[in-house]
């Protein structure tokens, strides 16, 4: 099934630039399924945004839940946007694999977001908080050279 969302997303930002391409676009070419990526450091939480409060950076499409979070973002994109693409971020340590993510498992570290897989019993979030440093350095790596491609 993640398969099929990977190819989904592909076809969808064909086209749009290296950036658009490397994303994870979950649902119809909206990053983090939709959900606010300004939410994660202003709430805390993940919290769904409105295709009527939308954004497209390079390519991308986010919603957010509020005309003030869209503000923040448009100043500062790079401050809100998922690492990694948004792909799982214990995949791209471990094996350098994008893998999908369950938009509501996420850590932030030094005011960066990062999103997980969690799904049929195997949540990646504890495992990465196992060996933090060493897999964020290989996910660091991994995903520079998956951008250099």
């Amino acid at each position: 099934m993640k398969n099929l969302f990977l190819i989904i997303g592909l076809l969808i930002s064909f086209g749009k630039g290296i950036k658009a391409q490397q994303i994870c676009n979950t649902t119809n070419g909206v990053a983090l399924s939709g959900y606010d990526p300004v939410s994660y450091f202003t709430a805390g939480k993940a919290v769904e945004g409105s295709k009527n409060i939308s954004y497209n950076q390079a390519g991308v499409t986010y919603y957010f839940a509020s005309e003030t979070n869209r503000n923040l973002f448009k100043k500062s994109p790079t401050s809100f946007e998922p690492q990694y693409g948004g792909w799982c971020a214990y995949a791209m340590g471990k094996t350098g694999e994008k893998v999908e993510v369950d938009p509501e498992t996420f850590k932030i570290i030094n005011g960066k977001l990062y999103l997980f897989y969690n799904a049929y019993f195997n949540n990646t979030l504890p495992k990465w908080n196992k060996d933090e440093v060493s897999l964020k350095a290989l996910a660091d790596k991994n995903w520079n050279n998956l951008l250099k491609k």
